[in-house]
């Protein structure tokens, strides 16, 4: 485990013209919920979200996973429009392996509102630009669960490859699906095609929407 008082598990903040990615806080509760019931997130069956009663939970979860050295949590700022200053979302560093400069981009969800915009391709950005350019990273992973559609789509225009499928990884707890079993798709972007996949997510988000 990687102890927190590395790098990879200092808080840090990120900024950009869409999105502001600042250290995760039970200050963020009451946005979070109310992002949360945008689109009733936590009805999709083949993810993980919290309710908006089990949002504080949430948020000492992942806080309490920052403490032990294996996650970093982050809160989702909207910088402009009519949510501009409110958290949207959350995203994370997760599964974190310094040792092998390795870690995961995930736990990751935004309200509706936000969805498919500028915002959620900046965010990429910011975290892969900061997990190849100042943590040195060698790879950087995605993984989902093989029916979420819409996100393999959208780490696939990220330009990460699938590196292949777990299946039957992990036993799904959603009470719409008692018993089923995730078949997760692992996906990565390696240090090589950092250039690359850089230089799209900027013609992206140069790009009038």
């Amino acid at each position: 485990m990687t102890p927190p008082s590395t790098p990879w598990c200092q808080p840090v903040t990120l900024v950009g013209q869409h999105a502001r990615l600042e250290p995760l806080a039970l200050a963020h509760h009451d946005d979070l919920v109310d992002a949360v019931q945008d689109g009733e997130l936590w009805r999709l069956w083949y993810t993980a979200i919290a309710q908006p009663q089990d949002m504080r939970a949430e948020i000492e979860r992942r806080l309490s996973l920052q403490a032990a050295g294996s996650m970093l949590p982050f809160a989702v700022i909207a910088q402009s429009g009519a949510l501009a200053g409110r958290a949207v979302g959350m995203t994370t560093y997760m599964h974190i392996d310094a040792p092998n400069r390795r870690l995961e981009i995930g736990s990751t969800w935004y309200r509706r509102a936000v969805q498919r915009t500028a915002l959620n391709t900046e965010c990429k950005w910011l975290l892969m630009r900061h997990a190849f350019e100042e943590l040195g990273c060698i790879a950087v992973e995605f993984r989902t669960h093989f029916f979420n559609r819409a996100s393999r789509a959208g780490i696939e225009r990220l330009g990460a490859k699938l590196d292949g499928v777990l299946r039957s990884h992990q036993i799904c707890t959603h009470p719409d699906a008692p018993g089923s079993l995730r078949d997760t798709c692992v996906y990565s972007i390696i240090a090589s095609e950092w250039p690359s996949v850089k230089a799209h997510l900027q013609h992206q988000l140069a790009r009038p929407r």
